[in-house]
């Protein structure tokens, strides 16, 4: 993906979380079955779907919890591309975003 359709996909995500998609924030996986059913969720969904991987994800553009967990401290966030590298995600973040796969 280039740096131009990343940005582009990086507005549109923003876009669509700034008009209120509703995702799914819980319930946070907290076992190892439970990130790896939410893996097998996003597996389902058209690598394209990006509106599905957000919802599936529990994306929010905002830092989430009591702790403020935020994409910039999660595992599989790569800071000079902005991007979540976790591969059944695989799209562009802000930092300060947060979705249920973080993890540290």
């Amino acid at each position: 993906m280039s740096i131009d359709d990343s940005n582009q996909l990086l507005k549109t995500i923003a876009n669509l979380l700034a008009n209120g998609l509703e995702t799914k924030t819980e319930p946070f996986p907290e076992t190892d079955k439970q990130f790896a059913d939410v893996l097998t969720e996003l597996r389902q969904l058209d690598q394209n779907d990006i509106k599905g991987k957000l919802v599936v994800g529990g994306f929010v553009n905002h830092p989430y919890g009591p702790d403020q967990y935020r994409c910039m401290e999660c595992m599989y966030y790569l800071v000079h591309r902005k991007w979540c590298d976790l591969p059944e995600l695989a799209v562009p973040v802000e930092p300060d975003w947060w979705c249920r796969l973080w993890r540290i």
